[in-house]
């Protein structure tokens, strides 16, 4: 063992090889970044499904976002900024995380190899996080690109039309579908990598951190299409006025 140790030594000696903590300050970034986009989603899909409360509520919280609140009159240019944000969160993720997906077609054969001989649950999760990553990776920057350079066209009307009349739809069902199961395995994997919510019983763990798992992705998957339908519905009746924008009853009123 000794000798081996020494054998060891030597060639790192010999080439030059180095420890190094790249791999590390990676796997902290992937986490970090992967955090972040997984809560700022979650955020994301409660202001969105405002939707279901009434056009109302959906047209304040958009106010909100512009800065009207703060201001006294509305900055799209925030919701640019904000966009542009998560976009460079969301490219900085997907730079660190492609690295650890099968680089050729003969890799991803030995994997599926691989994963089908384990019949490992959390292998297969890894799996279906890297597909959905790769929609979510075209799907997301196209959704992102729209928002940062048309930051005014959100409000119920605005977002109602460009789902339906614009065709945005089977795009937004599908990134639905990616995000949800792809940041709910994300969180439960960072929760194993990183030991949160171990507890003193490793596996009684695992087995609850699952059950979350699949409670978050159905509770925002529901979420998710009722709001989607909301936003289809009100589209679907607002065709023969495409363009024109919502305004509350509290102002209309005062107009009139």
């Amino acid at each position: 063992m000794d000798r081996e140790l020494t054998r060891v030594e030597e060639v790192k000696m010999t080439y030059g090889v180095k420890k190094s903590r790249t791999p590390a300050k990676l796997d902290y970034i992937q986490s970090a970044t992967g955090l972040t986009l997984a809560l700022f989603m979650w955020g994301h899909m409660m202001l969105v499904s405002s939707i279901l409360l009434g056009e109302e509520a959906m047209y304040t919280v958009t106010k909100f976002l512009e800065g009207q609140f703060v201001f006294g009159e509305s900055y799209p240019l925030l919701v640019s900024g904000a966009a542009g944000f998560i976009f460079i969160v969301f490219i900085a993720h997907a730079a660190v995380a492609i690295r650890k997906f099968p680089g050729s077609f003969k890799e991803y054969r030995i994997y599926r190899a691989h994963m089908k001989r384990m019949k490992h649950s959390d292998t297969n999760l890894w799996f279906y996080q890297v597909f959905t990553a790769f929609v979510m990776f075209f799907l997301g920057s196209v959704h992102l690109y729209i928002i940062m350079t048309n930051p005014s066209e959100i409000g119920p009307y605005a977002s109602a039309d460009r789902i339906v009349s614009e065709w945005m739809a089977p795009l937004y069902i599908l990134l639905l579908l990616a995000v949800e199961f792809h940041g709910s395995i994300g969180l439960y994997r960072l929760a194993i990598k990183w030991g949160w919510f171990e507890g003193k019983d490793a596996k009684k763990s695992r087995k609850r951190l699952k059950v979350y798992k699949w409670f978050i992705t159905v509770f925002f998957l529901v979420l998710g299409f009722l709001s989607l339908a909301a936003y289809i519905k009100i589209g679907i009746s607002h065709q023969d006025k495409v363009g024109e924008r919502y305004v509350p009853t509290s102002i209309e009123r005062g107009v009139h």
